[in-house]
């Protein structure tokens, strides 16, 4: 960080800007200024630069669903439009049903906060689907626990929470209460960015309002989980890039209730390390897993070593990745994307 400071000037640091970001510019960028997308709009952008916020507009054949909140991009300060896209160092995007393209959520994140709450909202098969999407962005994951306050149990969900996955850092807070500001500080320096995802009425917005310290006037709404099916309502409608204690800068999503995975390539190997690792001792070299003789995963489920439904969400994910991942075929300079099979 102390070598990125000698070369970059204060104010784009403290906006994110790093020594990779720098590295891409040349002579013919001289004259544009970086700035960083803060909200996507239908036919705008609006970025942050050193002096502020500005409404940029695009070039002929730029649309703004080639751009995520948190993206850099170069941008002509005279007539206020985007001059070029900078490479991201993450991209967190999802499939949504019936569209062609992955969504864009969130890009350049350097952590990302996957917010649940302790109630009958918690659900480890779902967290296992943020967890595979962060993984396979390249970023890395914190478990929030939020309202805490609420239930005479938190241990019990901390244990479950840190068993997806090896090494998972896993954070108990109360939104509302400005100790989660200290809770959190570790993920939350200076120039770094943070994203919030997680369904509907779990405490993103409240506690983006604590980390931000936002007035009344200026708060997140919220919206509480319904007593009847602990789902929550939407509050959130759109991403948007705010700055919060420390320095830092937080991505706020929207609520997502399904969330389909395609197009993962390592982020189920590392969800799934415990299978992964025990793969390559099955007898075949395409084993499901599921009923091959001298299947290494099998023989650690009789032995116990292995959560019997911790396997059974494994082959569904893997199953419905590979239905999802459209298949690239056909000879050199003529390839065709097609689906590979229905969406589960």
């Amino acid at each position: 960080m102390e070598k990125q400071q000698n070369h970059i000037p204060s104010a784009l640091h403290a906006l994110g800007w790093t020594s990779v970001l720098q590295d891409q510019l040349g002579p013919d960028d001289n004259g544009l200024e970086p700035m960083r997308v803060a909200a996507v709009h239908r036919s705008t952008i609006t970025a942050i630069s050193v002096g502020g916020r500005v409404k940029l507009s695009l070039p002929a054949g730029m649309t703004t669903a080639n751009f995520a909140v948190g993206d850099w991009v170069l941008a002509d300060p005279q007539i206020h439009q985007i001059t070029r896209l900078l490479d991201r160092h993450s991209l967190l995007q999802r499939q949504t049903v019936g569209a062609r393209q992955l969504q864009l959520i969130a890009a350049n994140v350097d952590t990302v906060f996957i917010v649940t709450s302790c109630n009958d909202d918690f659900n480890p098969a779902r967290l296992e689907r943020y967890l595979a999407l962060t993984n396979e962005a390249g970023t890395g994951a914190v478990i929030v626990l939020t309202k805490v306050d609420q239930t005479p149990d938190v241990a019990d969900f901390e244990r479950t929470a840190s068993g997806l996955q090896r090494g998972l850092q896993v954070v108990s807070i109360n939104g509302k209460s400005q100790d989660a500001i200290a809770a959190l500080a570790p993920w939350c320096r200076a120039g770094q960015t943070v994203a919030l995802i997680g369904s509907s009425g779990v405490g993103k917005s409240t506690l983006l309002n604590t980390l931000a310290r936002k007035s009344e006037d200026e708060a997140q709404a919220t919206g509480s989980i319904r007593e009847d099916d602990a789902k929550g309502r939407h509050t959130t409608t759109s991403r948007s890039l705010h700055t919060i204690e420390g320095g830092a800068w937080v991505i706020d999503t929207p609520g997502m209730r399904t969330l389909h995975v395609s197009d993962l390539s390592t982020g189920l190997d590392e969800l799934f390390a415990e299978i992964t690792e025990l793969a390559p001792s099955c007898r075949f070299r395409d084993c499901t897993h599921q009923h091959e003789p001298g299947c290494a995963v099998q023989a650690a489920v009789a032995a116990g070593t292995l959560d019997a439904a911790r396997l059974a969400r494994w082959s569904k994910l893997r199953v419905e990745n590979e239905q999802n991942t459209p298949v690239v075929t056909g000879a050199r300079g003529n390839k065709k994307t097609s689906a590979r099979g229905r969406r589960r």
